[in-house]
């Protein structure tokens, strides 16, 4: 099998992975009941391995095809916009962070997380023409920094545990 093949085989089966992740989040009971829309995120454990792996593109690509998957199979309209938007906005600042080196893989995925979160909340203003949700983002921070510690800790394991696949 040629290297590209095997490339497009191992990101195809890390959509799978990060697709079921999130189905398991699903079903898990929620954390914070008091709190709305909290999520640990999971699916990014996948995604931040693929960031320090591969390349950003991929890592985009394959976060992509599972919010769109997900969304389809589970989800609606509304809740693509909101994955979407903190998903492009997640990942574009874990590149950059990544790239300038300052930040462990535990930074970067806490940060990854916070901005995630700010992504779905500036879509949200803009859907709701409401710029009192920022408050949320006080809650959102302090959640999001949890579930950033969370995923760094598994994506840092996975980073370092799982084979390289690069040079096969």
């Amino acid at each position: 099998m040629r290297k590209s093949s095997k490339k497009l085989a191992f990101l195809g089966l890390c959509t799978a992975v990060s697709m079921i992740l999130a189905y398991v989040e699903v079903l898990l009971p929620p954390i914070f009941s008091a709190v709305p829309g909290i999520k640990i995120g999971l699916a990014n454990i996948v995604v931040l391995f693929i960031l320090y792996r591969y390349r950003v593109i991929d890592a985009a690509l394959v976060s992509a095809v599972r919010i769109f998957a997900v969304t389809m199979l589970f989800g609606n309209p509304v809740m693509l916009a909101y994955s979407a938007s903190g998903a492009a906005l997640s990942i574009a600042v874990m590149a950059i962070l990544k790239k300038l080196n300052i930040l462990s893989t535990l930074g970067v995925s806490v940060a990854g997380a916070i901005f995630h979160n700010v992504g779905q909340i500036l879509i949200a203003m803009l859907m709701l023409g409401t710029a009192e949700l920022g408050y949320y983002l006080i809650v959102l921070t302090l959640t999001g920094t949890i579930s950033g510690v969370f995923v760094g800790i598994c994506g840092g394991i996975a980073i370092r545990r799982l084979p390289d696949h690069k040079s096969e």
